[in-house]
């Protein structure tokens, strides 16, 4: 069954007015977050400074906290703004890591999933034309083992998570196959930066804070992610020489 949400996506008659209130909105939130200094409480030391406040809302209004937490960490995924890390080692700290992780896993999808859908909206289209024939294989090539590229791409932290957030928009992968990939590839990640932010208080910077082992667990687990699209490919050329 083709994907509902997708489909009539992709069915919808072109209302330019609409696209320019999408991109205002992101444009907007962008612009409003670096006007009013949303930089400064998105760092290390705003945080530690401001931990014990944090742990005294949490416990005294945990539903409203959780909500917040979600909200302010889609928000910033949505918008690709920086200090994703930041609030991973916040939810981590406030929330413990089995709460943490669950909260940043599916908030980030959600935000992703957010900036994924206006990205293909806006730009998809255009994008595909000014491609052309290069294009339609790319994208031919990508959307055809999707799933296993994009849980590589989350799996691995080689790129920046906005990027892999927007890229997939102008190919054809299903929403569905973009929303699952997503959640299962951030969740490694996603545990290993919530379980460290609670020791926040010992943290003074947040360069190296993943060992190189770790780093080389999560490039193992981006490879097993790619052996589908490996043996997909050796059995279509075994076929064909056959």
């Amino acid at each position: 069954m083709a994907d509902a949400p997708e489909t009539q996506l992709q069915a919808a008659p072109a209302r330019p007015w609409l696209k320019v209130v999408i991109a205002a909105v992101f444009v907007g939130g962008i612009v409003t977050f670096f006007a009013l200094g949303g930089q400064r409480y998105l760092s290390l030391d705003a945080v530690k400074a401001n931990r014990d406040a944090l742990l005294v809302f949490a416990d005294r209004h945990f539903v409203a906290a959780l909500l917040i937490a979600f909200v302010a960490y889609a928000g910033a995924i949505a918008l690709s703004l920086p200090g994703g890390l930041v609030l991973s080692l916040t939810v981590g700290f406030v929330f413990g890591r089995w709460v943490g992780t669950a909260l940043v896993v599916v908030a980030a999808t959600v935000g992703a999933t957010l900036v994924f859908l206006a990205a293909r909206y806006l730009f998809a289209d255009a994008a595909r034309k000014r491609l052309g024939a290069l294009g339609e294989r790319i994208n031919a090539g990508f959307t055809e083992s999707a799933f296993s590229y994009l849980l590589f791409l989350r799996l691995v932290p080689l790129f920046p998570f906005f990027l892999v957030n927007l890229a997939p928009a102008f190919t054809s992968v299903p929403l569905r196959t973009y929303v699952l990939a997503t959640l299962v590839g951030i969740i490694p990640g996603t545990f290993v930066y919530v379980n460290l932010g609670q020791a926040l208080g010992r943290i003074d910077s947040l360069q190296g804070l993943v060992s190189r082992d770790t780093l080389l667990a999560f490039g193992l687990l981006g490879i097993f992610a790619l052996l589908p699209v490996a043996w997909k490919k050796w059995k279509a050329r075994r076929s064909t020489v056959a």
